[in-house]
């Protein structure tokens, strides 16, 4: 038996999965925590993969091991491979600004011509979620830092290169579906944009060549060799794979194949369809992304996941199963309250001042049942909000995969099939991220055409009547944001 590894370094925990090369049957896996915030030194992520190295027992007898990692993070290394700050993740907003500049300046003070430059060069428009848009918060906030950064990479990349012994910043891979997601790279040519680059860091051309960005690997190509003294082990017989983002990674782990979309709870919450054609939104609503395998993967993303029901069930002091209960045993429609959760601000649609609202309430339908409902029909409103923007872009979707740590809420899957209004396929609970990135190193070893085809397990299908009226109460309420930002 052959065995591979899979990691997926999220924002909130490192996981990996330990499966059978051939079938992707389970032998082993672990978990470790990853600190909060938006703003993290990568040396955490480094904790947490070597505990759960040690937790399931090293890779003694594992052949090859792929990451797959959070997206945007910015993560900036200087000439010696050290990390000049803390990394800038994803849900990070300090750079709203700097993406609004961005978007002005490449069209020449025209924000609309800017917006279809940037979809046209990249495929996405900047917001503070990509990391070009961190780069330039960094020249213009901490221009000491700028000025000593040699490299630029990524989450996934620096964890890869970590466990290849680090021994050079040439060294450094990366592969498409995170490289798509920085904003200065063009998954359609397959070339980085070092012009968009200099201009994020107010440097020229010429000096951006010399900063060093990961060289991106093909999908099923070997990317390094594990080194010989990596957190207290010898991985020298270990085959790395280039990794991808975790969103490609999900898609992966699930076989998703062109045609077919998922919707994922997580931190974040994600509408993510795989395509054999690129899209560019100038909107900026839907980014461009690629996938895995060499495809494209068209990508619409909330700031509010999942915790959007935390938040509520620390609200209401009750256990997950009692919230549970609370939401489903209230009336469609909560009574007439509607929850616009906007709770960190907003990415989709593009608000990322923006806070929640509720709305509607009146004596009789105040109630901690109609909140509970509201909570989990605003997080599937906002979810299906993304699936239109994905729609807009000419992709057809005529069901979804439900994945996500949020899947472990009954009233979120019970509810999504009437307020998405298609059927749902809901997958057996898994790690689908680390799942991917493992598959991808059982890819590697085979260095065939297509990554093996590891038979899952039927998802259960959810299917229910539509209720627009859910979502066109939603929709009022969500303008008064709009009209308001």
């Amino acid at each position: 038996m052959t065995l591979v590894a899979g990691v997926d370094s999220s924002t909130q925990s490192c996981k990996i999965v330990i499966r059978d090369a051939d079938s992707g049957v389970l032998s082993r896996q672990a978990k470790a925590s990853h600190p909060g915030g938006t703003e993290v030194h990568p040396d955490q992520w480094w904790r947490a993969l070597g505990e759960v190295l040690d937790a399931v027992g090293g890779l003694d007898d594992v052949a090859a091991l792929s990451v797959a990692g959070q997206q945007h993070g910015m993560v900036v290394l200087d000439a010696d491979g050290q990390v000049i700050r803390p990394a800038l993740l994803w849900n990070d907003t300090r750079s709203a600004g700097a993406a609004l500049d961005l978007i002005s300046e490449l069209g020449g003070g025209d924000e609309a011509a800017g917006r279809q430059a940037w979809a046209q060069a990249v495929g996405s428009v900047p917001v503070a979620s990509l990391t070009i848009t961190k780069l330039r918060w960094l020249a213009d906030h901490e221009p000491d830092n700028a000025a000593r950064v040699a490299a630029v990479c990524l989450p996934h990349d620096w964890l890869t290169w970590r466990l290849s012994g680090a021994q050079s910043l040439q060294t450094l891979t990366t592969d498409r579906s995170d490289a798509s997601g920085t904003g200065y790279f063009d998954a359609v040519a397959n070339v980085y944009r070092r012009d968009l680059l200099a201009r994020a860091l107010r440097i020229s051309e010429q000096e951006a060549q010399a900063i060093v960005l990961p060289r991106v690997v093909a999908p099923q190509e070997v990317a390094l060799r594990g080194g010989s003294h990596v957190l207290g082990r010898d991985l020298s017989h270990l085959a790395l794979g280039p990794g991808c983002g975790d969103n490609a990674g999900a898609a992966l782990g699930l076989g998703l194949r062109p045609g077919q979309t998922s919707v994922s709870l997580g931190t974040s919450g994600v509408v993510a369809a795989v395509s054999t054609t690129p899209t560019h939104d100038a909107s900026g609503l839907v980014t461009g992304f690629a996938d895995a395998t060499g495809a494209f993967l068209p990508l619409a993303c909330t700031l509010n996941g999942a915790r959007i029901l935390d938040a509520a069930k620390k609200v209401l002091g009750v256990s997950y199963d009692e919230f549970d209960a609370m939401a489903l045993a209230a009336e469609p429609g909560a009574g007439g309250l509607v929850h616009v959760p906007y709770l960190e601000g907003e990415r989709t649609p593009n608000l990322p001042g923006a806070t929640g609202i509720l709305t509607g309430m009146t004596l009789t339908n105040l109630t901690p049942a109609n909140y509970a409902r509201a909570a989990a029909e605003g997080l599937l409103c906002l979810m299906a909000d993304a699936l239109d923007a994905v729609r807009a872009q000419g992709v057809g979707i005529q069901a979804v995969t439900l994945t996500g740590g949020g899947t472990k809420w009954a009233c979120a899957k019970a509810l999504a099939p009437a307020i998405l209004g298609v059927p749902v396929d809901a997958p057996a609970p898994g790690e689908h991220v680390a799942d991917g990135a493992a598959k991808q190193a059982a890819w590697v070893l085979t260095n065939t055409d297509q990554p093996p085809a590891w038979a899952p397990s039927a998802p259960e299908r959810l299917t229910a009547p539509p209720q627009p009226g859910i979502r066109a109460a939603y929709t009022a309420a969500a303008r008064l944001l709009l009209t308001h930002d």
